[in-house]
């Protein structure tokens, strides 16, 4: 097995042999001219330094979505100085930025010390908290387009959900929700911390990949439509109003109709951000539909959300503990499905820290 390098990405062909050369004295060290291809495997870090900027191209996005999921330290040499309203970085992820009028003696200790931190740190606290961050940017970005009428990119869905099944795979449910909930970003939480609850899931009952992989998507863009909620509305501090609930409640069916604007999401995904508050005893909403006519995939992605929103802290009230939610949930007969909330119970206790074998259940694949 070949000893990671660090990958400098440059077009300055002179600088980039000065840094490769202070670099190797230490690490071993790779340059790649803009165009070429990239090694297969992570790199001990990332060193980008692009005079002309990140290539709009095929490349340039597969070098950026890389240094966002390989989860290694990643500098990058910013060509207009340390300007935070620069938008280059925030396609890196969450990189160190230093000033391109840095000297190579600057750089190379800088780069250095970021490579020192992330091997004497746990590598998976590490990854994770380069994972939430890039989560938290994605959907970020998601909202945003959904705010302005648009549907959410498709690539950024997917990035965001293998984002957040690798997260939950290696560090648990408990330890995402964790890192998470540092940030206190309100629905974007909200929606990453469901989509955690559903991957954490899916591994509980077995599901495949294609399977599992819908299901957390389709839990990441459950609450789309908030995005044309006010935020007076959703941050209130106390009961809506009746006017307010109304409103409140057009987010399921706008968040539906933003989706279907792209044919990449299929009619699964779009069933639950519709009716992810439908309630089996007919009393939810927006269309009133009961037993039978609300899907499996729908049902879970219920439980989850019901979950999430109890545990997590809100305006108007404390988080609750995890058994006050589990209470709540199973006093929830005919509204919430009694199988599935039975499988989902380790997934509350997880997500509390305790961690109990999973239940003998036989793998499921949704129609």
């Amino acid at each position: 097995m070949h000893e990671a390098s660090v990958l400098l990405v440059s077009d300055r062909r002179e600088r980039a042999e000065r840094l490769a050369s202070a670099i190797g004295l230490i690490r071993p060290c790779q340059v790649i001219e803009p165009g070429r291809a990239l090694p297969s495997q992570p790199p001990l870090a990332f060193l980008i330094d692009l005079a002309e900027g990140l290539p709009d191209t095929t490349w340039g996005e597969t070098l950026a979505k890389r240094t966002r999921l390989d989860a290694v330290p990643c500098l990058y040499v910013a060509r207009h100085g340390e300007d935070a309203d620069d938008p280059e970085p925030r396609r890196f992820g969450v990189p160190t930025v230093v000033s391109a009028g840095s000297r190579s003696a600057g750089i190379v200790p800088t780069l250095l010390k970021l490579i020192d931190e992330a091997q004497t740190s746990n590598a998976t606290t590490v990854r994770l908290a380069k994972r939430v961050g890039t989560a938290i940017s994605l959907v970020s970005g998601m909202f945003g387009a959904a705010a302005s009428g648009r549907a959410p990119s498709a690539s950024a869905a997917e990035e965001g959900t293998e984002i957040v099944l690798a997260a939950v795979s290696e560090a648990g449910i408990g330890a995402w929700l964790d890192r998470l909930r540092r940030h206190h970003i309100g629905v974007y939480e909200h929606s990453l911390s469901v989509a955690g609850f559903a991957a954490a899931f899916a591994g509980e009952i077995g599901l495949g990949r294609r399977d599992t992989h819908r299901l957390a998507q389709a839990a990441l863009l459950h609450d789309i439509g908030k995005a044309h909620t006010p935020a007076a509305i959703l941050d209130k501090p106390g009961p809506l109003t009746p006017d307010e609930m109304r409103v409140m409640r057009e987010h399921p069916a706008i968040g539906a109709d933003l989706l279907a604007q792209d044919e990449a999401y299929d009619a699964a995904i779009l069933d639950v951000v519709r009716h992810h508050h439908e309630r089996l005893d007919g009393s939810g909403y927006p269309d009133g539909l009961k037993g039978a006519d609300i899907r499996d995939l729908v049902r879970i992605v219920a439980i989850c959300d019901v979950h999430a929103a109890l545990t997590e802290r809100r305006a108007y009230r404390a988080a609750l503990s995890a058994q006050e939610a589990r209470r709540i949930m199973e006093g929830m007969a005919g509204q919430l499905d009694a199988d599935l909330l039975r499988a989902y119970l380790p997934v509350i206790l997880q997500a509390d820290g305790d961690r109990p074998a999973a239940p003998a259940l036989v793998a499921h694949t949704f129609s």
